[in-house]
């Protein structure tokens, strides 16, 4: 069974059906929401709000120790994330979705770890490929089986937010190698290392990164919804055919 982590853009309940919803505690404080036990596609599926039920959590505030810690519990096998986007290249505009293999990370005082204590000892993972190559192949046959068209790798940099970058630190970005950026993709992909849990994040571009194509004198929030919703159907079938 694989848990679905789903983002901006994941506001409805019709995601997962027969839905149960189960309130969970961890050492590290209640997830951001409760984990829903039910099905997409007919398989079965743990589906947990990053940012709330209401989107109450920016991304500096997600709990993302007792998210991770919650799934792990819950007996799921990986952790699929869903992440919506600024495209830091032309070609990574609306609606395209990337299945990303490398990160950066610009985030500053987040939990980031679950041995930050003389208690829990000092552990060090390997984090020279932080996404889970089985975990990747499966979401990208998915894609390839549907016709989808997907890019198969990409950098994700991960800005602290909640506001958007400038265009000097997309620039900046840009330099260091960043293809996509967004904001929640990080702790999570190293708490899930070092709990043994595959990761693996699918994420959907809403838009042109700061001074970049669409985006060059701004970002226009609300011609973004429309992107969100389409955006997230793609993603949500990509996820089903790969259950």
């Amino acid at each position: 069974m694989l848990a679905l982590i789903g983002g901006s853009g994941f506001t409805n309940d019709d995601v997962v059906t027969d839905r149960e919803e189960v309130e969970m505690t961890t050492p590290y404080g209640a997830p951001s929401a409760p984990l829903v036990f039910g099905r997409l596609g007919g398989k079965p599926i743990v589906f947990l709000r990053r940012h709330g039920r209401s989107h109450e959590y920016a991304p500096h505030n997600v709990p993302s120790r007792a998210n991770i810690w919650a799934l792990k519990h819950a007996g799921v096998e990986g952790v699929v994330a869903a992440g919506t986007v600024g495209g830091a290249e032309l070609d990574l505009g609306p609606g395209a979705i990337c299945i990303p293999d490398q990160i950066l990370d610009y985030t500053w005082g987040r939990p980031s770890t679950y041995y930050d204590a003389p208690a829990a000892g000092v552990k060090h993972v390997d984090f020279t490929h932080p996404f889970d190559e089985a975990l990747r192949a499966r979401l990208i046959g998915a894609a390839n089986r549907l016709g989808r068209s997907v890019r198969p790798t990409g950098v994700y940099a991960c800005t602290q937010g909640p506001r958007l970058e400038t265009a000097a630190e997309v620039r900046r970005i840009v330099r260091d190698g960043g293809q996509l950026i967004g904001m929640t993709l990080m702790p999570e992909a190293a708490l899930a290392r070092e709990l043994g849990l595959p990761y693996a994040g699918i994420c959907v571009s809403v838009n042109h990164a700061a001074g970049i194509g669409d985006s060059a004198a701004g970002i226009d929030f609300e011609a973004l919804k429309g992107d969100v919703e389409r955006a997230v159907l793609d993603l949500v079938a990509i996820v089903r055919e790969a259950l």
